[in-house]
């Protein structure tokens, strides 16, 4: 959860309370390498960035799943399909939620102390762990949405972008129950993420993804997919706790992986067969 393109300098403008359009070019500058403007780069604050991220989300991952659904109908196999989707969303992302999950593993898996494992977490460069992490992550991604799109490439486009919208709203759940591991990085200086904010963004993203995803899982469909997602966010959440006891930019990113990867499994199964 931490950007290249995010602003970091001291001259940032601090937070301030505003409209629906500045807080999505914010929620679109810190999770996306995506144009927004001429604006003046604001001090990412999650409590803005929580209500408008559904929105984010959708311009984020449009192209993406566009890219997915036209590269299938066209002829491709869909793994190929599926992987070059996931490459374009890499590059429009700053591969962000995957290096999330790389630091996270080598973090929390690669250290025996709390304090080796938030050292890990702030080192950049990657380990086994992290490396394997990142492998696992985009193959479960590209099996779940190859296996959609065979069956039906318009299900594999809108229940990812579902999917996505969903898992980067509910990632925010680990910055409202758990305090800063560290007072560094990009998610201690963000601010705090507020009930009603994470409530609001969450029911837009529920909405959203409902919209998206019901057709072609249905209801029940839809359901499942909603507890396994908040039954691996809290699983997530409590491991966090209880290894650094706390969260950080690098766990609320790979949040966002994990839940997405359980939502499309759900979806798989439920579409597929």
């Amino acid at each position: 959860m931490d950007p290249s393109n995010s602003p970091r300098n001291d001259n940032a403008a601090p937070p301030q309370s505003g409209s629906l359009k500045a807080d999505l070019v914010m929620a679109l500058r810190f999770y996306s390498r995506l144009p927004s403007g001429s604006a003046p780069h604001e001090r990412p604050d999650l409590k803005r960035i929580a209500m408008a991220l559904p929105f984010a989300s959708l311009v984020i991952g449009i192209g993406p799943a566009a890219v997915l659904f036209i590269a299938t109908v066209s002829g491709m196999p869909p793994l190929f399909a599926a992987l070059l989707s996931l490459a374009i969303f890499a590059i429009v992302t700053g591969a962000m939620s995957e290096d999330a999950v790389a630091d996270a593993a080598d973090g929390l898996f690669g250290g025996a102390t709390r304090e080796r494992r938030l050292e890990i977490l702030k080192d950049s460069r990657h380990g086994t762990y992290g490396v394997l992490a990142i492998v696992f992550v985009i193959g479960l991604k590209a099996a779940a949405l190859s296996a959609i799109a065979a069956r039906n490439p318009l299900a594999a486009m809108l229940v990812w972008l579902a999917a996505a919208t969903l898992a980067r709203s509910a990632s925010f759940y680990l910055p409202l129950t758990l305090g800063q591991a560290r007072t560094d990085g990009a998610a201690a200086t963000a601010g705090v993420v507020s009930r009603n904010a994470f409530a609001i963004g969450s029911v837009f993203a529920a909405l959203v993804a409902f919209v998206l995803a019901a057709p072609f899982a249905g209801i029940l469909g839809f359901v499942l997919a909603i507890v396994l997602g908040g039954l691996t966010l809290f699983a997530w959440t409590r491991l966090c706790d209880q290894l650094v006891g706390g969260v950080t930019g690098d766990l609320i990113g790979a949040a966002q992986a994990l839940v997405e990867i359980a939502l499309l499994a759900t979806f798989m199964r439920m579409i597929v067969t």
